[in-house]
């Protein structure tokens, strides 16, 4: 009876440290994408049809911990919406608009690229990781070894209910991911470039692949992130409605 106790034990320390490894993981790969709490995200979507620049988009997008963010549409095409998340609420504001009105994260912005895909910068904070093994992989024409994590949404109102995730498994660095929606139907790919493959300190750029419309690529490029703190009052969406225009 001991020995089985024990043993039960042993597995149970083994589990509690696997799962620290993988959350250790995800904050490492995070890091590449944002290394600041409060920061503002300089965003450019390029929308290309079948090798060529169709449409470009500017947004500013303001992160804060808890699962919060604001968005600023900056394109003339899109000239005073404003995007707001906090935790599972989305809010697009209109200029000549007197309510906000409630979205998801999955309402498309151009091309596959969705709302959830440029407000929301965080993986250890939304999801719960499992290591599913390390396996050789292709990514961009060479072969990396990457740590393959399966993620699950913590609450229902993610953007992608499951996604497979691999990392290097030298630095943590995200490859490529898999995004799933709730009804396990497989959304699209996401591939991630590096500011230095050999040496990468942040990710440039996020390539969004659709199986169903190969021709077409999604490409958001992270031009400049930098510390900024918004105040509290952007962040009310009964306050943003009354302004036509937030220059910040």
């Amino acid at each position: 009876m001991r020995k089985i106790l024990a043993l039960l034990l042993a597995g149970g320390i083994v589990f509690s440290a696997q799962a620290e490894t993988v959350e250790q993981m995800l904050t490492k790969a995070d890091q590449y994408r944002s290394r600041e709490p409060y920061a503002k995200v300089t965003t450019v979507v390029k929308l290309y049809q079948n090798n060529e620049l169709d449409t470009t988009r500017l947004y500013d997008v303001y992160i804060r911990p808890m699962r919060e963010s604001l968005v600023l549409f900056k394109s003339k095409a899109e000239e005073g919406q404003k995007l707001l998340m906090l935790g599972d609420n989305y809010w697009l504001l209109m200029p000549q608009s007197h309510r906000p009105i409630r979205i998801t994260p999955i309402q498309k912005l151009l091309g596959n690229a969705s709302v959830g895909d440029i407000s929301t910068l965080n993986w250890s904070e939304h999801y719960q990781g499992t290591l599913q093994g390390t396996q050789d992989i292709v990514i961009q024409n060479k072969h990396v070894m990457a740590n393959h994590l399966e993620l699950t949404a913590k609450t229902a109102g993610e953007t992608y209910a499951k996604i497979q995730l691999w990392l290097d498994a030298t630095n943590d660095f995200p490859l490529k991911a898999d995004l799933y929606l709730l009804s396990q139907k497989m959304a699209k790919q996401a591939i991630f470039t590096a500011d230095n493959p050999l040496h990468p300190q942040k990710i440039v750029s996020m390539t969004l692949l659709d199986s169903i419309q190969p021709e077409k690529q999604t490409v958001i490029d992270y031009q400049n992130v930098v510390p900024y703190q918004l105040d509290e009052k952007y962040y009310n969406p009964a306050y943003l409605i009354q302004q036509p225009r937030v220059d910040l």
